[in-house]
């Protein structure tokens, strides 16, 4: 295949379909993707212009089955297929919602509450996902009235029906369903605009040029790899090399791998990759590793620990991994992706805090040998014209320096709202200060403090509970745990993390019926409760407390009180 000799400056466009548009007749043999099987081989190529004619193909059928505006699930395992889905979707003016296949019967009702929440009537999937699936959901009311269309072999003919949609910065390009509630689904609404101003800030931040090379195994149905290392390689006009979440959970040395052959300068992931890269990947893989091209290698969606940073580059530092790679950054899908970020030339900033003082809400710096002590990785700073504020939580006045709130955003990445629910939206998307009226902002839920221009994260004013980079509501888990065992209270349970060994585990507390007490089998009750949480939620359960009836505190109203 012919290389072009350098990339052209794309221009700025209102849209997605416009950027791709114009790279398919400016760089029209450029790879766009490769797909690795297996997280090894090159299962396929995609070039600029192959890209552009068949989101035309999926543009064309889904414009003769569904009206502007109207919305369609995406089911696909990861690889080229979503991609082009995803494209398809925004060719033809339709909502995307990304999702994943479910195995066995598992994630069903997740599924089904985003397909009633969006009013899908159309899922686009492949062939073999939709045999599969057509047998899963003969029970599903829900998902039976969803038709399923598969994208994988379609004719290169209805291209000559495709029309160009009437789109613009304002029109709603996906919707992003948080990992949340099963009964009340959030999907945020974005943008085209919303997306293009944060593929610029990821581009200023990871300071990426048109040299840039990607590789990702980051699942593309989340926003960190729809965003981040699907769109911002098509926003660049460079090849992104993706594999799948499971090739690298699986063999850990293959992202490394991949990096080391393609002589990737951006990757990255949630902090348990990095950790699971110390501890999986062998001295003797180590050896035929070289990492020295790794210009930036993000770290987000989780939190950012100190030690697996200090980990990661002790153990791959002899690879030619250098410490300025590492890049700690905050996001979250409300504000499309990224938030901050650090500076791409220096190592990310690691500060000693009391550990009392943060709890009390109060930023006090530590000597590091000092007990109790907290030590913080800094995410970085505002990018663009974008504004990060804190606030008291309560009162919705802006702290003083020395004081921990909850992190308030506002900028043009922010997100429309949640979609279908303006209640949510006006309470999380609508914040304004008491004292100046300034605002809208849009409420994290998340607590951190500003230090000399650094963000630093210091806990959830939610009950968000996140392992692995997935955001999980502990109501969701402990529902599924209360239906795992006749044994076990209904609402009288609490799912929450800890951290153990340098990573966040999920604990569960339940309170045992009374009449079940004496003659109750806790292994029996305890397999049962692991077991549930797997299947529905896909999260191993470190520890599970049984506790006798009224033993859960809660507050005046009946709540429990997780915190």
């Amino acid at each position: 295949m012919k290389k072009n000799k350098r990339n052209i400056q794309c221009p700025e466009f209102p849209t997605i379909v416009d950027i791709l548009r114009w790279r398919a007749i400016h760089q029209p043999e450029k790879l766009a993707y490769t797909y690795l099987v297996d997280g090894e081989k090159e299962e396929e190529n995609i070039t600029y212009k192959k890209l552009d004619k068949q989101a035309q193909t999926v543009g064309a059928m889904l414009q003769s089955n569904l009206k502007k505006g109207e919305c369609a699930l995406l089911l696909y395992p990861q690889g080229l297929e979503f991609i082009t889905a995803f494209l398809g979707c925004l060719y033809a003016g339709v909502v995307a919602i990304p999702a994943y296949p479910p195995r066995h019967n598992r994630n069903l009702s997740r599924l089904q509450a985003m397909a009633t929440d969006a009013g899908a009537t159309v899922a686009l999937t492949t062939g073999s996902v939709k045999q599969n699936m057509e047998r899963m959901v003969k029970q599903s009311r829900p998902l039976a009235s969803v038709q399923l269309l598969p994208t994988d072999n379609l004719s290169s003919e209805p291209v000559k029906q495709w029309h160009k949609s009437a789109l613009n910065s304002d029109s709603l390009a996906f919707i992003q369903y948080t990992s949340g509630s099963t009964g009340k689904p959030k999907g945020v609404m974005v943008s085209h605009g919303n997306l293009l101003h944060n593929q610029r800030m990821i581009k200023e931040g990871f300071g990426h040029t048109d040299k840039t090379i990607v590789v990702s195994w980051l699942p593309l149905f989340h926003d960190m790899g729809l965003i981040g290392c699907m769109l911002q390689p098509l926003y660049l006009g460079i090849c992104s090399i993706l594999m799948s979440p499971a090739a690298f959970i699986q063999k850990p040395f293959r992202w490394l791998d991949a990096i080391s052959r393609y002589k990737a300068t951006t990757s990255g992931g949630p902090d348990f990759g990095y950790d699971l890269c110390v501890r999986k990947i062998t001295p003797e893989q180590r050896e035929q590793l070289d990492l020295s091209s790794w210009q930036t290698a993000f770290n987000g969606a989780e939190p950012v620990r100190a030690k697996t940073l200090e980990r990661f580059y002790a153990a791959f530092a002899p690879c030619g991994f250098r410490k300025e790679a590492l890049y700690a950054c905050y996001g979250m899908a409300e504000a499309t992706l990224i938030i901050s970020g650090g500076v791409k030339s220096a190592a990310p900033v690691v500060r000693q805090f009391d550990g009392t003082a943060l709890e009390q809400d109060k930023v006090v710096t530590a000597a590091a040998e000092q007990g109790g002590s907290r030590k913080l990785v800094g995410c970085g700073r505002t990018l663009l014209e974008q504004k990060v504020i804190i606030v008291d939580p309560d009162n919705c006045v802006e702290c003083p320096p020395e004081k921990v709130g909850e992190i308030w955003v506002q900028g043009p990445n922010v997100a429309k709202g949640y979609w279908k629910n303006p209640g949510q939206t006006e309470q999380t998307f609508n914040a304004y200060l008491a004292d100046t009226k300034q605002g809208p902002y849009l409420r994290t839920g998340d607590l951190g403090f500003i230090q000399e221009g650094e963000l630093f994260i210091a806990g959830r004013l939610k009950d968000l509970i996140i392992i692995r980079g997935r955001n999980h509501y502990p109501q969701d888990i402990e529902q599924t745990v209360e239906q795992s065992h006749p044994a076990l209270r209904a609402g009288c349970g609490a799912a929450f993390s800890v951290e153990a060994q340098g990573r966040e585990r999920l604990v569960i507390v339940c309170e045992v019926q009374r009449r079940f007490i004496r003659k109750l089998n806790i292994e029996q009750v305890v397999r049962a409760i692991q077991q549930a949480v797997s299947q529905e939620h896909e999260l191993q359960v470190h520890a599970v407390e049984l506790l006798r009836p009224a033993s859960i505190p809660k507050t005046s109203s009946g709540k429990v009180q997780r915190r």
